[in-house]
């Protein structure tokens, strides 16, 4: 089976190459993005294998029906990079990999948290520059604060068990109704927004979802929030991200995705000059914390990734529906 793998990183092909020992696949990497464009590059392969940054809308999905390609595998959890309509329409399985390990992208919500409250990363730059003063490093304790938890799906649960562990107050919301545990306690959005001193969104992007964190809902957090997002850079409104930073309204930011983020993500530009006042913009603040959409990034998620991705690409071969199928 020959398989167009797009947007691919060093560590995706040592991964894939990895759970591929026996050479039932054959990969083809390219490390640019699928679009309009670039699909013509999986002209005589079996299926096309994508990340979040890649663009599968209708044209492109067309197109690669016109290949005779008839499967579209991701590398990760969120889908809204796919047009399934069209998949549908014309013909594609689509299949992704839901849960590859909620504990890598709990885990590095967390660090954004203590990094941006007890300022390690300002203590680090000022040692190794001989500087030892404590001034301007003051944090917060933890233990004993509400944590809003947008999104209860397994990472968001993963997120809650870390954070019950130093002592802190969880409040969730999520419009799909889950079973959970009984230390989270169930709350409207609004509630959540107004109460929370630190929030974490754990969503997928959906219509319902984008700018969920816009004006008004910012309006009704409390002054100096800590906001985390690990999830999808659209969930944030940037502008009036930036407004709250001013004011602040947002007393800390922590995000590991952007919205415009696949203009810069996964790629080097410190020879460049970037062109994007948003994202300067944020970097210059200091109580803002960015890292670019790493959170997945350990060696367990990665095998994980690779391991679910293979077999999604034998199930969709043989025609198997299974609970990763999206199409």
């Amino acid at each position: 089976m020959r398989i167009a793998f797009y947007s691919a990183q060093p560590y995706d092909k040592s991964s894939f190459e990895e759970m591929n020992k026996e050479k039932a696949y054959r990969f083809l990497f390219f490390d640019i993005d699928l679009n309009e464009q670039t699909v013509k590059l999986a002209e005589g392969c079996d299926a096309v294998c994508i990340f979040v940054n890649d663009h599968a809308n209708a044209k492109v999905l067309e197109r690669l029906a016109g290949l005779n390609i008839k499967i579209v595998v991701l590398r990760c959890a969120g889908f809204n990079q796919v047009d399934l309509e069209a998949a549908q329409r014309v013909g594609i399985s689509v299949y992704r990999v839901p849960a590859y390990s909620p504990e890598a992208v709990a885990e590095h919500a967390v660090a954004m948290i203590l990094t941006l409250n007890r300022k390690t990363h300002k203590a680090y730059n000022r040692v190794r520059e001989g500087n030892f003063s404590l001034n301007r490093l003051t944090g917060f304790n933890l233990h004993g604060k509400k944590v809003g938890v947008v999104g209860l799906g397994k990472i968001g649960l993963a997120f809650c068990k870390i954070m019950l562990g130093f002592g802190c107050e969880l409040l969730g919301y999520d419009p799909v109704e889950s079973t959970h545990p009984d230390y989270i306690i169930n709350v409207n959005f609004e509630e959540l927004l107004s109460k929370s001193d630190i929030i974490s969104l754990h969503c997928p992007l959906v219509p319902s979802t984008k700018h969920m964190i816009k004006e008004e809902s910012l309006a009704l957090m409390k002054n100096g929030v800590m906001l985390i997002n690990t999830s999808r850079g659209a969930l944030i409104h940037t502008t009036d991200i930036i407004n709250s930073l001013k004011t602040g309204k947002v007393g800390h930011l922590g995000i590991d995705v952007y919205e415009q983020e696949e203009k810069l993500f996964f790629r080097d530009f410190s020879e460049h000059i970037i062109d994007d006042d948003d994202i300067l913009r944020l970097m210059s603040f200091p109580n803002v914390l960015i890292t670019s959409h790493q959170g997945f990034f350990t060696t367990e998620a990665l095998a994980e990734i690779a391991s679910i991705t293979l077999k999604n690409l034998r199930d969709a071969k043989n025609g198997l529906k299974t609970n990763n199928s999206l199409t």
